[in-house]
């Protein structure tokens, strides 16, 4: 194997860091010199939520039921059916919102941020955007950056709802497990920081699967064909990512906030 294939993954690598980089640093700059393309973020934020609402809606109530069934099930077999609420709730709040979430939009509004920002690229709009002495990265990445991530925080706060009270449905009707332990358990072991870590990844998510697919579409390779090979890369690259940094920040939640006992 080359020195330039395996230089390749390295290069790209510290391309998409940079431009991530300049992302947050055009975000911040923008906001405090009055220059965000706000019309931009809300039609961005406006189309995301069309395309997400919908699907995030109905793939969180077989998400929260399955766990609340495959929970329930295994405190049934070690005799703590009364903790059944706490474990399925907390699961939904914890990894199963933000992660469906950043699937989502990943799916639906990453992929049409890559198609969008790649057919500029291969007709050459970006780079008369240049010559003018426009930054691509202030007008295009940055508004729809913020959109993903305000899309994520609300759509987090859907698959919260609608996946609790799935699981809590599916644990009453089907398993015939008790209303007020499934509530009480949850009451006991829960905390506030639980939604916030929850809201923290969705936001990291939905930052990061806009900046993968801005990546993508802003280096497409080959014409159309590598407009449709970048959106398909920005996805699959984005799933990749996501579940690494949610590892990540789940670790340093545990060693940071300490969890509640009984």
């Amino acid at each position: 194997m080359s020195s330039s294939t395996l230089a390749a993954p390295l290069r790209q690598s510290g391309s998409f860091f940079a431009l991530c980089l300049d992302t947050m640093i055009q975000l911040f700059r923008s906001i405090i010199h009055r220059r965000f393309q706000w019309r931009e973020a809300i039609e961005q934020g406006w189309f995301l939520a069309s395309v997400t609402i919908l699907p995030t809606a109905l793939v969180s109530i077989p998400f929260g039921a399955v766990i609340a069934l495959q929970i329930g099930n295994l405190s049934r077999q070690v005799g703590a059916q009364s903790f059944t609420g706490s474990a399925a709730v907390l699961a939904i709040i914890r990894e199963a919102a933000p992660i469906v979430c950043a699937l989502l939009i990943s799916g639906a509004g990453g992929s049409a941020i890559c198609a969008d920002l790649g057919s500029r690229k291969i007709r050459d709009e970006i780079d008369a955007m240049e010559v003018l002495g426009i930054s691509p990265i202030e007008r295009l990445v940055v508004p729809r950056v913020f959109a993903s991530m305000f899309v994520a925080l609300l759509l987090n706060g859907l698959v919260s709802v609608v996946g609790v009270i799935g699981g809590y449905t599916f644990n009453v009707l089907l398993q015939h497990g008790t209303p007020g332990a499934y509530i009480a358990s949850f009451t006991a072991l829960a905390q506030l920081p639980d939604l916030w870590v929850g809201e923290f990844k969705a936001l990291i998510f939905g930052a990061l699967a806009a900046l993968v697919a801005a990546y993508k579409g802003l280096n497409p390779k080959g014409g159309p064909k590598g407009v449709g090979d970048a959106v398909n890369q920005s996805v699959i690259i984005a799933f990749m990512l996501l579940f690494l940094v949610n590892f990540i920040v789940t670790t340093v939640y545990f060693q940071v906030i300490p969890q509640k006992a009984i």
